[in-house]
């Protein structure tokens, strides 16, 4: 389509203009609180330029993010006699019409054949071209929105989408793109062009949002923090993200397991879930594996009995929802089992016994590990020696001489 711009005026200050953005001794309106420098892309309403165009071309209505067509625009309603109408309400819906189109294609035009950057020769088409700083003064806004409408613009040329600036010259009408491919090529915060912000853009296209939304976030660390010490839904988001996060990144891992650490509070709840994980475990692997581990330390078969009983444990757990408290639950089921392993254990003859055993040898060896830590040489080198050592030593030898008669005279009844 092609659309009739007027000859460039001085822009009105939009409601979000930064006070920095505006020229000198213009007057600035009050910035509401908290806004940002946003563009003119993202605002249409405060922004939509004076064309002329048909009153009988399609007018739908633009979404909040960029102009798209009506879902009935292809039956659209029969426009009225406009001699019966004031004529700034037929201009205004011309207006409308013409954005809804074209959306921010519309803005770039005017950039793109009235602005020279600085460094580029003033000849040829661009002998009447003006900077983008001067263009910036004249429309009431900053350098850096008038070039990220140049750089869209710039983008767009090299795909062949529209033309380049060369071709351009002031006041000059052309065919324009659909609105709807508009942010394809804009964006409307100068962080995105940085190595930061191009790695958030391309993670919010990969969870399906606008890069600008992840890069406004990005840029407010302080509104970040107050959503999420506000709000619960907030406060989750953020802990998938962590957590996600932390499963690709050791520094960050580290950090939170130090922070953890340090805090008292955190430390008594990371070992309480972590006791109720492993009592969880302990009951999970009976009911998948088909096994039980006995207080000695064997592996053996799970009763019928006692695996049914570890089934309809885990199945509760298994149904608690994350707000739920676990640990309760899960000390419940261990408990249980672990009552019916022992039961198990004194009902099979040959497995007590076994279990006996393995007790007595497991006790052994730790009595003859801590003898053998026993070091002499220090006791005579350093003169540590009491009598309440030698004492304690010769009990032991009793015990010892006891224990060893005992065996053997089971040894002889067998």
């Amino acid at each position: 389509m092609t659309v009739t711009l007027p000859p460039l005026e001085t822009a009105p200050q939009s409601e979000h203009q930064d006070p920095a953005d505006a020229p000198q001794g213009a007057t600035v309106p009050e910035p509401a609180t908290g806004a940002d420098d946003r563009d003119l892309a993202e605002d249409p309403a405060a922004h939509a330029p004076e064309l002329s165009q048909d009153p009988t071309a399609d007018a739908p209505e633009p979404s909040e993010d960029a102009p798209e067509p009506l879902a009935d625009a292809a039956e659209p309603a029969e426009a009225p006699d406009t001699a019966d109408l004031d004529p700034v309400v037929v201009r205004d819906a011309q207006d409308f019409g013409v954005y809804a189109r074209t959306g921010g294609w519309t803005f770039a035009l005017k950039v793109a054949r009235s602005v020279r950057p600085g460094g580029q020769a003033a000849e040829g088409t661009a002998a009447t071209k003006v900077s983008a700083k001067a263009f910036a003064a004249l429309a009431g806004c900053s350098p850096e929105r008038v070039m990220r409408y140049y750089k869209a613009w710039d983008m767009a040329a090299d795909d062949g989408l529209v033309p380049q600036f060369e071709v351009l010259v002031p006041g000059a009408d052309i065919e324009l793109p659909d609105a709807d491919v508009w942010l394809s090529y804009y964006t409307s915060r100068n962080s995105a062009s940085s190595v930061r912000g191009q790695a958030i853009s391309a993670a919010a296209e990969a969870e399906g949002i606008r890069p600008t939304k992840a890069l406004e976030v990005a840029e407010n660390p302080t509104a970040l923090r107050a959503a999420i010490l506000a709000d619960p839904g907030t406060a989750d988001a953020a802990r998938g993200a962590l957590l996600d996060r932390m499963k690709e990144d050791p520094a960050l891992q580290t950090e939170m397991a130090r922070a953890i650490a340090r805090t008292d509070d955190l430390k008594k709840a990371v070992a309480s879930e972590a006791k109720a994980a492993d009592r969880i475990g302990y009951v999970r692997q009976i009911v998948e594996n088909g096994q039980i581990r006995t207080p000695a330390g064997q592996t053996v078969e799970a009763p019928a009995e006692l695996r049914a009983e570890a089934e309809r444990h885990l199945s509760l757990l298994d149904e608690l929802d994350d707000s739920e408290e676990a640990g309760e639950w899960a000390g419940e089921a261990y408990d249980t089992v672990k009552g019916l392993v022992a039961k198990a254990v004194e009902e099979d003859p040959a497995l007590r016994v076994q279990e006996r055993r393995t007790k007595f040898y497991s006790s052994l060896q730790k009595a003859t590990k801590v003898f053998e830590e026993l070091t002499l040489d220090e006791v005579l080198e350093e003169e540590i020696f009491e009598d309440d050592m030698l004492q304690r030593l010769e009990a032991l030898q009793e015990a010892i001489s006891s224990c060893i008669s005992t065996l053997r005279r089971a040894t002889t009844a067998s």
